[in-house]
């Protein structure tokens, strides 16, 4: 049987690993809910784009504060297609983070999720570096909704990322030009157990963590082949 004392040493090992990833864990568990919930909207994401995404960003409940003038930010998670031309299996998710002045003023100022269609190598490329600011490094649109009955014209084909936000139920596509996207490096540091970058994780990266793995699950079974004629 053991002592007491040993019972609260190996307590004491297990706390940092196990109570400094729950952040990163929830972050997770919540984007994974955000996709199957907008997922299920009949007048959703158009499947039409999903299946031409490289990558889809996911933030969940992204908040308005008040600092100075005021802004918003939220953290959530990138889930790109595996191999060199993404035309692999979605792979293992890269912790991000979006701050911008104009987000949660969208609907109403309330909690917001968003949800990011990356639709070419030069979207993903642009969030691979270190910050992005949309609109400028790399070009966003609101997303069409729906069957994307409009979804062939140039607005939303020639845009790197479209960009789509739930409030009180209410899914749209919304414009966050302005605002900034990157990496979450102390996130990843965490989730990962060792300093990685987000294009190690997209690019280079083979193990899917546990914590990732209902978010990368619901992606394949919603698109389990990358049907863009411009991937690599």
């Amino acid at each position: 049987m053991k002592s007491l004392a040993s019972v609260l040493l190996t307590l004491g090992l297990c706390a940092a690993p196990c109570f400094g990833l729950s952040k990163e864990a929830d972050r997770l568990e919540a984007a994974a809910t955000v996709v199957g919930e907008i997922l299920d909207i009949p007048d959703g994401l158009p499947q039409e784009l999903v299946d031409k995404a490289e990558c889809v960003v996911v933030l969940p409940s992204v908040k308005k504060f008040a600092i100075g003038l005021g802004g918003s930010y939220g953290k959530g998670a990138m889930v790109c297609r595996s191999g060199v031309d993404f035309k692999g299996p979605w792979g293992a998710p890269a912790m991000y983070r979006l701050e911008g002045g104009n987000i949660g003023l969208q609907l109403g100022g309330q909690a917001t999720d968003y949800v990011f269609l990356v639709m070419n190598e030069k979207g993903v490329d642009s969030l691979l570096r270190s910050k992005v600011k949309l609109g400028a490094d790399a070009s966003a649109a609101a997303g069409p909704k729906g069957r994307a009955t409009g979804a062939s014209t140039d607005a939303y084909m020639n845009a790197e990322i479209l960009t789509y936000s739930r409030t009180k139920g209410l899914f749209a596509g919304v414009s966050l030009e302005g605002s900034t996207l990157r990496a979450d490096n102390g996130a990843n540091k965490k989730l990962y157990h060792r300093k990685i970058s987000a294009a190690d994780i997209v690019l280079r990266e083979k193990v899917v963590p546990v914590e990732g793995q209902e978010l990368v699950e619901l992606l394949q079974r919603a698109s389990p082949a990358n049907l863009s004629e411009g991937s690599r």
